[in-house]
Parts: structure tokens; sequence; C-alpha cells
């Protein structure tokens, strides 16, 4: 039940779609915390971010849902042009023998790919591109001739495939995504690693700053690392049922991927020398997370900065003043211009109906205005995450948008950090170890940093595994041992269970 705060009538009704639809059609259904995987499921779609496709593990990303990625595009793009990154295309089939050549890579990917089988005048079968590093590599080989070359930084954004067994999720885990995928080939050993940890920054602050998604930076244990990486850093952040999630990773390749693919550059000493190399990517997962970080139990919240339209305008209509009430709102929505907003002068529609339209589709904020308001030169301005609303003055109306955008962008960060850092747990001992997965936390945990010891504790405990070494906070205290073995620690690392 909504009420008109301007006349004080009630309006009821649901959520509309595209076209009108019957009166009694429901918006989410489900409660965040009684059903999370539902609820998620039912705000994807009744939110028109996204749908599912009629092949099992595939999804459609809707015209909203693209909207956000292309902000997301437009973002790091504009980071990564600064430093020199070009964008680029490679094929989307990659011959088998091009996996042969890394022997770790390949064995690292093939539960994951799908393979396309030869057909006549074909030599080889070909995998639907799981990640791109060998199909790129092997044009690295022809292009790198001279330290003059170097760096070489090329970025595409394309779509993976890799062929899931387990439930998949709308945006969180799906058989293909879209991504991008930055692969660098550098001199120096050290300004390989140098950009190696700046891509993964530059993640951070489209994580944090765009998507209001706060996350931990560090870097994967070697059983969890990349295939056929040296290193591999991450970002990881942890969703509101306790699941920790992998936003975004760095891989510091060393140069074992040149060797294999015969990559090599004349020096400035005039000698033949091998390369180093870094690959990097994110991908569609970072709208799973933003969906799940911030929105309730009435549909999408989407962070401002993240928004196509921030904005809704809401004409409250009485057939005595609606032509005078929408010659306003159209002036408002045309003196609101630069932040997109979106005039809800549908017919048939009541005011309440429309309110809920906005919650369900996650606008940042409405401003609704009555006959009242008109007569007052005032509007109303309510806010999506806390539902507030606020009078304003008309003639202020542009400053307190902008003002309202960016305290609800600052808003969801905070409370989403507040969380994130509220369920970290010190866990010294195995039975605090185990306390905090039972009570869906992530446990910063000593570790001797063996595979097999990972290996029990995942077996162990059903599917606990580790996220990653912090950048602060890694030195175990003297004298710690394993958390499961009972060895030595050699570092601090996060465990969890993870999507």
């Amino acid at each position: 039940m909504a009420t008109d705060q301007h006349d004080g009538t009630q309006h009821t009704g649901n959520p509309p779609r595209s076209s009108p639809v019957p009166q009694d059609t429901k918006g989410i259904t489900t409660k965040k915390n009684d059903d999370m995987a539902e609820w998620y499921g039912q705000v994807v779609t009744k939110s028109e971010l996204a749908d599912y496709a009629p092949i099992r593990g595939f999804m459609v990303i809707r015209p909203v849902g693209y909207a956000i990625w292309q902000r997301v595009q437009d973002e790091l793009d504009a980071k990564i042009e600064k430093i020199g990154v070009r964008n680029a295309y490679f094929p989307f089939l990659i011959p088998e023998s091009f996996f042969r050549r890394e022997a770790e890579h390949a064995k690292g990917f093939s539960p994951e790919v799908a393979w396309i089988e030869s057909k006549p005048g074909d030599q080889e079968r070909y995998a639907v591109r799981p990640t791109s590093e060998t199909i790129m590599y092997d044009s690295y080989s022809r292009w790198v001739r001279s330290w003059r070359d170097l760096p070489m930084r090329i970025n595409q954004w394309c779509n993976i495939v890799r062929w899931e067994v387990q439930d998949t999720k709308i945006f969180l885990r799906t058989r293909e995504f879209l991504w991008q995928e930055g692969h660098c080939v550098y001199e120096t050993e050290r300004e390989c690693h140098k950009e190696t940890l700046k891509y993964l920054e530059f993640y951070r602050q489209v994580a944090e700053e765009l998507l209001a998604v706060p996350v931990m930076l560090g870097k994967k244990t070697q059983k969890e690392k990349f295939a056929g990486a040296k290193t591999t850093y991450a970002i990881e952040s942890l969703m509101p049922d306790g699941k920790a999630l992998q936003m975004g990773t760095s891989h510091d390749l060393g140069q074992g991927f040149a060797k294999s693919f015969g990559i090599s550059f004349l020096g400035k000493d005039g000698t033949t020398q091998t390369p180093w190399q870094n690959s990097w990517g994110f991908s569609t997962r970072l709208l799973g997370a933003m969906v799940m970080t911030h929105s309730d139990d009435k549909g999408l919240v989407l962070p401002p900065r993240a928004a196509e339209n921030k904005v809704v305008v809401v004409p409250i209509i009485f057939d005595d003043t609606k032509e005078s009430t929408l010659a306003k709102a159209r002036e408002v929505t045309k003196a609101l211009k630069r932040f997109n907003p979106i005039l809800d002068d549908r017919d048939g529609y009541s005011a309440g109906w429309k309110f809920n339209d906005s919650e369900l589709r996650g606008v940042p904020l409405r401003v609704e205005i009555g006959p009242k308001d008109i007569a007052k030169e005032q509007v109303v301005l309510v806010r999506r995450d806390t539902g507030e609303k606020r009078f304003v003055p008309a003639a202020q109306l542009v400053d307190e948008v902008k003002r309202e955008l960016d305290a609800m962008q600052a808003a969801l960060f905070e409370r989403a950090k507040a969380f994130l850092q509220s369920c970290i747990v010190t866990a010294g001992d195995w039975n605090s170890f185990v306390a905090a997965m039972d009570s869906k936390r992530l446990a910063l945990a000593p570790h001797c940093g063996e595979g097999e010891c990972e290996t029990e504790i995942k077996d162990v405990t059903k599917g606990v595994t580790t996220r990653c070494i912090p950048f602060k906070g890694d030195k175990p205290t003297l004298g710690a041992v394993c958390i499961r073995c009972g060895k030595k620690a050699k570092y601090n690392v996060y465990f969890g269970r993870a999507y």
C-alpha cells in the first residue's frame, strides 16, 4: 500500500512490465533473508536486467543490464587507455594444439572446455574460447621483434564459454559470460609485476567506486592460482548469504607462456631475450555482486553511478489538474536532463503502482510532483535505498538531486563495507575456524601453504576454500601453526565458502 503524501489518498498496485499486464501481477514474492537464491533470481529477471536463455546455463542480458555493463566498460577503458592499453579482438575458436603448448594451462582448463569436433578439411578440433592466452600469444610471437615493440598492452572485450557442470546462476556463474581480458608483454620482470598490481587496483576502483561493492585485495595460494601463472592476485568480496565471490584476477605469468609460444625480442644489448607477461580479467559477475550486495525485498537497488536512469519523475494525476501537472512534470524532467531521467506519464497506472515499479527497477531517486506541490513551488525527493522523503524547493532541485545521488552512492558503499568487515573473523585454531564457517563468515587463519592441506580442509568442511592472502596482515604471529595440520604457518589467508 503506497500513500500519496501530497494529497492524502492511497494507491495500490503492482509493478508493470514493459507493456501493460494484469493488475494482480506481483513484484518480488520472496524475502532476501528467507530464500536468497529465489529472491536473487526474481530481482534479476523482474527488474529486467537479464533473463534465462533456452539453453541450460546461458543467459540473456537485457538492455537495462547491458547498459550497466557498458558503464563498467567505459570506466575501465578510461583507466587502461591512460597507460597505453589498446582494445583488439581475437578469434572465438582456439586450435587444440595451442593448449598443448603450455601443459599446466591445458590441464587446468580441460574440464571446462567446450569443443567443436573437426570437420572435413580441418586438421584438429577447436576449443570454444575459455580464455585467450594461447590464441593471442600465437599472434604475439609474430608481432614482438625488438625491445622497441615493448611494452605491448592489449585488451579485448568478448564472450567466454566454460562448460560448468554445477548449478548456474545468472551473472554469478553461467556457461557463457562477457568479460574483458588484458594481455601484456614487457621487457623486464619489474615492469611486469608493477603493472600486474596496477590492473588489480583498477579493478578495485571499478568495484568500489562505480558499483559500491567493497573488496579485499590479495594473492591466491599456489593451489588456487590461474593455470600456468607464476602468481595470481585477486579482488574478493562477501555476499549477504555468507558466500565469497572472486570478482577479478590479475596474473603474473612470468616467462612460461612466452617460452611455450616462442615470443622473444632483440634486447638493447643486441641479444635475444624472453619477455615477461601478465593477463588480467573481470566479467559480468560484477553485476551479480552489485545486485546481491545492495538490493532488497522491493527489488533492485542500483548505485547511482552505475544506473543509466538516475531519476524517475512521477506526476500525481487528478482529472481537474492533469494537464497542468503533466506540463510541470515535463518541465522538471527537462531540468534534470543531465541525470537521464524517466518521465513516468503512463496512463492506466496509479501513482502507487509507478512508485512500486521504479523501486522494483532500482531507479536511485524518485521525484514526485502533484498539484499541491506546484502551488508550493516544491517537489518531493525519495531515495531508493532508504525510502526517505524530502520536500525540496523546485528552484534548488538540480543541486539537491546531485547531492542526494552522491550521498546514496557513498551510503551504499559504507553500509556494504561495514557488513564485510563485520563478517571477518580471526581464527587461531580449528574449532574457531569451523565456528566461523558455520556462521557464514570469512576466517583469517594461519596456514602451512601446502596444497594437500587445502584439499583436506575443503573435503572435511564440504567446500571451504582459500580466498586470498591479504597484502596486509599476511604475516602469522611468531610460532603460529596451521589451523588444520599443525605445521608451521607460512602465512595468514582468508577462508570461506564461495560461489
